[in-house]
């Protein structure tokens, strides 16, 4: 994700500097449900992304492309245009950004709904900076601005935009349209993190929601099964958390990936193949995070072993797999917590 060409400032006044910082998510049961209807569970990860507006003429930091990867310019134009017909007065051009990001790309991790939150965050806050043209914009409408863009492009809906916004871990329940209701926002236990397993191949998300789509359509029965099936499992997970019962939280989201592949296939050989090398070495359950096939899997463990847990899941992966990375990561406060305590419109 490299920044704008640099000094593409807007006509007109240039926008004050402005930066956001936006976790990514992991998903621990309930892909889909957010546009489908039904219950699920998001948590946000340390695993940032950030961007920060640019001064005119000044110079990305040294790395900041190789560290944030590609997409971040084109993106930042199309931002920029989504809110020049909301917000009068912003210049022609983007003001020019640098990205960085943590989270590994197309992993199901929503990267990429963190970099356009993140956009949309700097960009307005920028904005409605002295000197700016444009106004404070409430977190909420950001929120729905966001889902409006994405949903331009993917179709899809709107758990990823309120999981890295609001933060820790939310139950929510979701819309056929719109963005979910918060059900309910609550702290991750500080005495449990996250190993995020990334297989290294990247998922086809557009893909896999015309697919879902069109089963919709078709009143498909296996993916009314599939809907049940996990709805259930959000439940189960939810009171695991709240009840600080490891073993019945890495039970439920097994049931929720078995759901996922079982009758949606969105898991894959190699991803069964790491969930098996996970359970041997280290005794971890995981879960594949996010629709579309690939990308990355999650487990929760312990805090006080997750180095551990981390080191004997790489030394068992290294000869087979030494494409897989082992992440350890943390919850997180999201962009605003506040939006969990304001009223969906």
């Amino acid at each position: 994700m490299s920044g704008a060409d640099e000094g593409a400032a807007g006509a007109g006044a240039a926008p004050a500097a402005g930066r956001a910082v936006v976790p990514c998510r992991a998903c621990l049961s309930g892909e889909d449900l957010d546009w489908l209807g039904g219950r699920s569970v998001s948590l946000a990860l340390d695993l940032t992304t950030s961007v920060t507006v640019r001064p005119p003429a000044a110079r990305p930091p040294a790395g900041a492309a190789a560290d944030a990867g590609a997409g971040a310019g084109a993106w930042a134009d199309e931002v920029w245009a989504f809110l020049r017909r909301r917000l009068p007065g912003l210049g022609v051009r983007p003001p020019a950004v640098t990205a960085r990001s943590d989270a590994p790309a197309a992993s199901g991790l929503s990267s990429s709904t963190a970099l356009i939150v993140a956009l949309f965050r700097a960009f307005t806050e920028a904005a409605a900076a002295p000197g700016g043209r444009g106004r404070p914009v409430p977190v909420r409408t950001l929120a729905q601005w966001a889902y409006e863009f994405e949903f331009a492009v993917f179709n899809g809906g709107g758990m990823d935009h309120l999981a890295v916004i609001a933060g820790g871990l939310l139950l929510l329940d979701g819309r056929t349209t719109g963005l979910p209701e918060i059900v309910h926002r609550t702290d991750f236990p500080d005495e449990w993190a996250v190993v995020v397993l990334d297989s290294a191949t990247r998922k086809d998300t557009s893909d896999h929601i015309r697919s879902v789509r069109a089963q919709l359509a078709a009143g498909d029965a296996r993916l009314a099964a599939y809907r049940e099936l996990t709805d259930a499992a959000s439940a189960a997970v939810w009171d695991a958390v709240r009840s600080r019962e490891l073993s019945a939280l890495g039970a439920a989201m097994e049931r929720a990936h078995g759901a996922m592949r079982d009758l949606q296939g969105m898991s894959t050989p190699l991803l069964e193949e790491l969930r098996a090398v996970a359970r041997r070495s280290a005794g971890l359950p995981l879960k594949l995070s996010g629709a579309g096939g690939g990308g990355a899997l999650v487990g929760v463990c312990p805090a006080a072993e997750q180095a551990e847990v981390v080191a004997r899941l790489r030394r068992a992966l290294g000869p087979a797999h030494p494409r897989a990375r082992v992440i350890p990561a943390r919850a997180a406060a999201g962009l605003a917590p506040e939006i969990a305590a304001a009223p969906a419109p």
